[in-house]
């Protein structure tokens, strides 16, 4: 697989996300992710995206667990600052806190050194370059080798760039959610970050499979899947597969190879729990779209639609939190 970079940090232009392998999708079996994880290493796959938070810690464990004889392989990415306990979630960017995060997702993974760790979320009560500031400690120690942010804002982004060079900035972006391309996306390159679109098939509607959210699974309160929302938002991922047809490719292929169109520094982390849809996914990076495949995926998702009233599928009600 063709290789990319989020600022110096070398990875594969398609990574894994690995969240629905401990939470959001309903019940999963950790021996078929275990295999799933290492199907998406076998096909060239280095970027591997988890989190302390999902599944409060056994997401870590697992993917820990996966790469165990291939850790020379793979990037290790993961993320701290959501707190999963039994009172909720909250937010935590304490820079005392983060050495004992940190340590604590390296005993869960199993390695010495993370290679990409990120702020999940910019703790509201804590000055963003302060918390950034200890993250930097972690690297002059060697126990982390890059840094990055999740889910933050332009003047985030630029605070924590004047105290630490951040990798990659990481966000929800798909043709089905395209808002941070106004804001987001000029602010990480400005910061010379590299881009980590999460759900870039927009959490499963842009496969053209018509998901239909079970128990356990966070989209069953995620208005986009939902009655008259369901219906409009079913429009756009009909003309993506229209167009995906031509191309003989999947709508999820297509989905994937617009985003990495959109610059080299475009990293997209896909999640599945199906080995076979991990190949699927994996083809995607080499996928190449012509100026007649971006015109008319552009006029299936038109940029605009997303200003003034946002009439469109990130106006409906959905549910930010992961």
């Amino acid at each position: 697989m063709d290789e990319r970079q989020l600022g110096a940090l070398t990875v594969s232009a398609l990574g894994l996300g690995c969240m629905g392998f401990s939470q959001g999708y309903g019940p999963a079996d950790d021996e078929r992710s275990i295999t799933a994880i290492r199907r998406a290493v076998d096909l060239g796959v280095t970027l591997l995206d988890t989190a302390m938070s999902y599944g409060q810690g056994h997401n870590e464990t697992l993917v820990g667990r996966a790469v165990q004889g291939r850790r020379d392989r793979v990037v290790l990415a993961t993320k701290f600052g959501i707190v999963r306990g039994p009172d909720g979630v909250r937010v935590d960017g304490r820079p005392e806190r983060v050495r004992g995060y940190c340590e604590a997702s390296l005993r869960r993974l199993g390695v010495d050194t993370i290679d990409l760790y990120y702020l999940h979320r910019v703790d509201p009560e804590v000055p963003v370059a302060d918390t950034v500031g200890a993250m930097g400690e972690l690297v002059t120690e060697g126990k982390v080798r890059h840094l990055g942010l999740s889910e933050a804002r332009p003047g985030q982004i630029a605070s924590a760039a004047a105290v630490h060079p951040i990798a990659a900035v990481q966000f929800e972006w798909s043709l089905a959610w395209r808002e941070p391309e106004d804001d987001v996306v000029p602010a990480a390159r400005r910061a010379g970050a590299g881009l980590v679109p999460y759900s870039p098939l927009g959490r499963g509607l842009l496969t053209g499979t018509r998901p239909a959210p079970t128990e356990g699974d966070f989209r069953s309160g995620d208005g986009r899947f939902h009655a008259d929302n369901l219906t409009g938002n079913l429009a756009l991922v009909d003309a993506v597969a229209k167009i995906a047809a031509r191309r003989e490719l999947t709508a999820g292929q297509l989905a994937l190879a617009w985003l990495l169109a959109q610059g080299p520094d475009v990293v997209p982390i896909p999640g599945t729990r199906d080995p076979a849809r991990i190949d699927q996914n994996a083809a995607a990076a080499g996928v190449r779209l012509t100026p007649e495949d971006l015109a008319a995926l552009a006029e299936a998702a038109p940029r605009e639609a997303w200003r003034g009233d946002r009439r469109s599928f990130a106006a409906h009600g959905v549910t930010r939190t992961r």
